[in-house]
């Protein structure tokens, strides 16, 4: 049998694959390029690797059956596995919204700061000359030397008359950059710089760099670069920000599970996750069957008109229904709790008291979810045979023996691949408890951002995006716990299928 590379393949269309390949090739080696020049090397790798492995593949006929799947591998590596291993390495640094810089980057941003003396404060204007510009101050009739303003830049004050043409200010704006960089010298020898879209003066320094690990502060303290923390440490062991990232290794697992206040509010959010997922899937099981089997009674009048009513919830959009149930459940002025008021004399806290706020977040899943569950069960209870139901009626069994005992015991085994599916999804159903609760009522005494209503997967993400002081690190720690535990249990799920599977195929035989 001829291999699919040993096909013969047309000299016209050979040139023309192989300049196609060799242009895309380029291109994405220049985007490589680029990202390693905006200081984005990792992306510039994984575009480097790409491009290598797009043109061996697509340039080589030895190669071509991987043609088909590579596009595929690629997404996947891209796309999964990627986030995956960085999510993985960021919950083994610091990584977090005080430090989000390199060392250098952070040692700019200290020494770049500096206090403005006021007396020393005055107005200018910007004039125009030629392709440079000349920085005019009024109050003190002096006019600097041309300067480009497109960087850092020195000019010298001297006396002169207002020019001719100044500048509108939104046109001096636009050359703020420039005018950052610039420092005038006086005809008296003093130093100012531009300390504002306004005014020129003297800046003093708050950091100056003394050494490769040290900077000095404007009162002659010394600071210290600590690279186990990312900080920079000064005389009193205090942080000083920004700082930047570095590894920590187990630091953050250590947070997790030595801080009472991270440890507690997670063995909560673990526990209230769990039973969400099962509560959820019990609940939106057992009434989407018992709807489908009312609805297959033979004698039930107006079926169609009852199906398309209980299907309308799967109709709707999640992120509309979900919204619209806030509003019912809403404590002051929702129908809810005007209903409860008016036939009970009650108006639930829905969303201050943490078990009623779960207790909330159950009935609308089971809302949203119910009618899946029902389409499925219909088309389950089809497969039934009538005629096992009619032996067992003949035999005296009630229809509520025959349900449990003829009936379910059918439909299950078909069932429980998609109650698993369940399960996985309402573990990580963060958009259900985002628009709904945003994961309150908060937990009491925690140092961490974490709800009576959080599950695993929004805790992560308050924890990452949703907090003044945003805890990456700490966050993708997290992930990894859940990463680990998801894959237990999917694992225990595929074996416990497996299992079931067989001993089905030993009792048919």
């Amino acid at each position: 049998m001829t291999a699919i590379s040993d096909i013969p393949e047309r000299e016209g269309v050979s040139i023309l694959r192989l300049v196609l390949v060799g242009v895309i090739s380029v291109a994405l080696l220049f985007g490589a390029f680029f990202l390693y020049q905006i200081a984005q090397p990792i992306y510039g790798v994984i575009l480097l690797v790409l491009a290598t492995g797009f043109a061996i593949i697509f340039g080589l006929n030895q190669y071509y059956g991987a043609r088909f799947i590579f596009p595929g591998v690629a997404a996947v590596l891209i796309f999964i596995a990627f986030p995956v291993v960085y999510t993985i390495y960021i919950g083994f640094t610091n990584y977090s919204s005080f430090n989000l810089l390199t060392y250098e980057r952070a040692v700019e941003v200290l020494t770049s700061r500096g206090s403005v003396d006021p007396e020393t404060e005055q107005p200018f204007a910007v004039a125009p000359d030629g392709d440079q510009y000349r920085i005019w101050l009024p109050e003190a009739g002096l006019l600097s030397d041309p300067v480009a303003l497109d960087g850092a830049a020195e000019a010298t004050l001297s006396p002169a008359s207002e020019p001719a043409e100044l500048l509108e200010r939104r046109e001096a704006i636009q050359l703020r950059s420039g005018l950052q960089g610039l420092t005038l010298t006086t005809p008296d020898g003093v130093i100012i710089q531009n300390a504002g879209l306004r005014t020129f003066a003297t800046v003093t320094p708050d950091y100056v760099q003394t050494g490769p690990n040290t900077l000095t502060r404007f009162d002659g303290a010394k600071l210290v670069a600590d690279h186990d923390t990312g900080f920079f440490i000064d005389e009193n062991g205090d942080k000083v920000p920004p700082g930047w990232r570095v590894g920590i290794g187990w630091g953050n697992f250590e947070r997790i599970f030595q801080s009472e206040g991270i440890r507690g509010p997670m063995v909560s959010i673990f526990i209230w996750t769990f039973a969400f997922a099962i509560a959820s899937v019990v609940l939106t099981f057992a009434v989407g069957l018992t709807l489908a089997v009312i609805l297959q009674w033979p004698h039930l009048r107006f079926k169609a008109v009852y199906r398309i009513l209980l299907i309308l919830p799967y109709a709707v959009p999640a992120f509309i229904s979900i919204l619209v149930f806030k509003g019912l459940f809403n404590q002051n002025f929702g129908e809810i709790n005007l209903i409860l008021d008016a036939f009970f004399g009650i108006e639930p806290r829905w969303f201050t008291d943490g078990n009623l706020a779960r207790t909330m977040v159950l009935i609308v899943n089971t809302w949203l979810g119910y009618p899946y569950m029902m389409l499925l069960a219909m088309g389950f209870l089809q497969a039934v045979p009538e005629d096992h139901k009619k032996a067992a009626a003949l035999e005296g069994a009630s229809a509520v023996r025959v349900f449990f005992t003829i009936t379910l015991p059918q439909i299950i085994p078909p069932f429980l691949p998609l109650l698993i599916a369940s399960f996985a999804f309402n573990f990580n159903n963060m958009v259900l408890i985002f628009l709904l609760t945003r994961g309150l009522p908060d937990i009491p005494g925690t140092v961490i951002p974490a709800g009576e209503t959080d599950i695993l997967a929004s805790f992560t993400y308050r924890l990452a995006f949703d907090n003044a002081g945003q805890q990456f690190g700490l966050a993708g720690a997290i992930t990894l716990l859940i990463f680990l535990v998801v894959a237990a249990i999917s694992y225990a799920n595929f074996v416990a299928m497996r299992r079931a599977a067989q001993k089905r195929s030993g009792r048919q035989v």
